[in-house]
């Protein structure tokens, strides 16, 4: 697996997941799974973009479930072929919708996975259309557990800070 910092990779071809992915937990790594199954069958390199820190923590303060190397060891034993690390700070919030979708041209997607809540660039002036008028775009639905309970970083954090480990653990796993 190789990382790399926002703006720095260009691919012929690539399949993409786009997300904060913290915790990668159950949910993130079906997604992630997705796209290293689909990236070999096409033969192209999966590539996941993502957050350090997390949105949520740096604009809600909210607790970083895994920091940024334990992320990267779990991708990698998911067996993704790149890891985009963005700096989520003043300069990237700063950042157009179009530099975004410059960013990601560069690495010539030919399918591009995110959550039904994906929104980019500043002020989050882009979304899922946008994305789609440039590249092909998959939204994936929200993964639950057996109990039909949306399986988030959120509702971990909220098990986590009510002492539910061994839930929250399951969940991450």
């Amino acid at each position: 697996m190789r990382i790399h910092m926002a703006d720095t990779l260009n691919l012929p071809a690539s399949v993409v997941a786009i997300g904060a992915f913290d915790g990668v937990h159950r949910g993130h790594q079906k997604v992630i799974k997705e796209v290293v199954t689909k990236s070999k069958a096409l033969g192209v390199p999966s590539v996941v973009y993502t957050f350090d820190p997390p949105p949520r923590s740096y604009f809600e303060g909210a607790s970083i479930l895994t920091p940024i190397q334990e992320k990267l060891r779990r991708l990698f034993e998911l067996q993704v072929d790149h890891v985009v690390v963005a700096k989520f700070n003043a300069a990237y919030l700063a950042r157009s919708a179009a530099d975004f979708i410059l960013e990601l041209s560069r690495i010539h997607p030919v399918e591009v996975i995110v959550g039904k809540d994906f929104r980019f660039g500043r002020g989050r002036e882009g979304g899922l259309v946008d994305l789609a008028e440039h590249f092909p775009v998959r939204v994936i639905d929200s993964v639950c557990c057996s109990r039909g309970e949306v399986i988030s970083s959120t509702r971990i954090r909220r098990l986590i800070s009510r002492g539910e480990m061994v839930e929250a653990l399951s969940l991450l796993d």
